[in-house]
């Protein structure tokens, strides 16, 4: 009778499509800001230092723009990295409305600061706001688990599934559209439009939460100080303690050990993954000239694929075999980049894309449901909550690194070298006996 999940179903769905709207435009929007700010602006500080380096690994002076990406791709989830354990602690406290109606408010001002970044330092600025405001993909999972029962949670999640696949097929189609009817550059419609749009979104999310969101954490059940509240915040943040997994107790010697095996396997890939995938847009936009436009549509492919995996097949994977399932997802995003990284013609390019969108739609789901299987029911959360961390401490590195690589070795000895590091994955979850 609660309609709780349906409208964190939505809420999500209005963040995730204003969020992923500027996948295809980003590198647009650099060579945009290379074009109007000044010498004395951040972006021709940060490129002097940028030049020197260049020099000395002899890298194509074109693909600066890739560090520049990188820097901000992994800016922004390093920000959500620290800033998710904060507010759920603090939503722990207060309640989880009151903390989604503070992330909204952040999200939608970082958007306004898109609209109005009439230089490149505006434009850090929003991405810096809009990453430390980002808690409300954590909170949106704590209040499923509030309103929940541990029968009713799987099809919870497969809504937020749901949610994340359309947000991603259809958001980057979006800004694909707003790139396509705006491209005057000079007069600044590729960034002002979409991020209005952005901004009109996220407006609607926070009236949406403040309308029809209930709170979904009683004061019986709520954290009574600050300072309790916040005590077990280091165990998310402190890389130590996430791979060794020292906040979870109750737990018996086999099971930490799976426990740390999995955590090492899900950072290892995700590190790779969210570098190669972050770096995909620039590839190909300087080797195969995309458009935004063209990116778009690239990211509705995969998007789609994704999508009917993730809404037939993955969710009715037997619990015997979701072990197996998430081992082939991880042996298929070797060749899914090694396609990439070697592709010189749009046919081989897009069976590398195929591949990887195949792989995507079964590890991660796969890797979830066998975390949520190991441990007490009392201590699930805080297992999500640290595997969760690792996922997002992955995502912080793996964008400056590959970007990095991009930049001083080029796209092909990139993505052939991160195929090779995945290797270790699967190898290393086959080690987990007990599953």
């Amino acid at each position: 009778k609660d309609n709780t999940v349906q409208v964190v179903f939505i809420s999500l769905l209005l963040d995730l499509l204003a969020f992923t709207m500027i996948l295809p435009l980003l590198p647009a929007l650099l060579d945009y800001y290379k074009e109007i700010e000044d010498d004395q602006g951040i972006y021709f500080k940060i490129l002097y230092y940028i030049q020197s380096a260049r020099k000395f690994f002899d890298a194509p002076d074109k693909v600066n723009n890739v560090l520049y990406g990188g820097f901000l791709g992994s800016m922004y989830s390093f920000l959500q990295f620290l800033s998710s354990p904060i507010l759920g602690a603090l939503s722990d406290i207060y309640g989880r409305k009151p903390l989604m109606i503070f992330c909204s408010i952040g999200i939608a001002l970082s958007y306004l600061l898109w609209a109005l970044s009439y230089n490149f330092t505006i434009f850090v600025l929003a991405r810096f706001i809009g990453g430390i405001s980002k808690g409300n993909i954590s909170l949106s999972m704590a209040i499923i688990s509030d309103v929940t029962t541990l029968k009713t949670r799987g099809k919870a999640m497969a809504l937020v599934g749901i949610a994340f696949s359309i947000g991603f097929v259809v958001g980057p189609m979006i800004g694909a559209i707003f790139a396509w009817t705006f491209n005057d550059n000079k007069k600044g419609s590729l960034h002002i439009i979409p991020a209005l749009f952005a901004l009109f979104l996220a407006t609607s999310d926070l009236c949406f939460i403040v309308c029809y969101l209930k709170e979904s954490l009683p004061l019986k059940y709520r954290t009574n100080s600050l300072m309790s509240g916040l005590s077990g915040i280091l165990i998310y943040i402190n890389p130590i303690d996430l791979f060794q997994f020292n906040g979870v107790s109750g737990l018996n010697l086999q099971e930490k050990r799976n426990l740390k095996t999995l955590g090492c396997v899900y950072f290892m890939y995700l590190f790779v993954y969210s570098g190669l995938e972050f770096t995909l847009t620039f590839l190909t936009h300087y080797l195969f000239k995309f458009t935004s436009m063209q990116q778009g549509w690239m990211f509705l492919g995969i998007g789609l694929v994704m999508a009917i995996l993730q809404g037939s097949w993955v969710r009715i994977i037997p619990s015997n075999k979701t072990k197996s399932v998430a081992g082939l997802g991880l042996w298929l995003t070797i060749p899914a980049f090694i396609c990439v990284g070697l592709a010189d013609d749009i046919f081989t390019l897009s069976i590398g894309l195929f591949l990887f969108a195949i792989s995507t739609a079964m590890v991660v789901t796969c890797m979830m449901t066998l975390v949520t299987r190991v441990g007490p029911n009392h201590q699930k959360g805080t297992i999500t909550g640290v595997f969760r961390s690792l996922g997002a401490l992955a995502r912080a590195c793996g964008p400056i690194v590959a970007s990095s690589a991009f930049w001083c070795i080029g796209s092909k000895a990139t993505y052939l070298v991160g195929a090779a590091f995945l290797v270790f994955p699967p190898v290393i979850l086959q080690t987990i006996k007990s599953f």
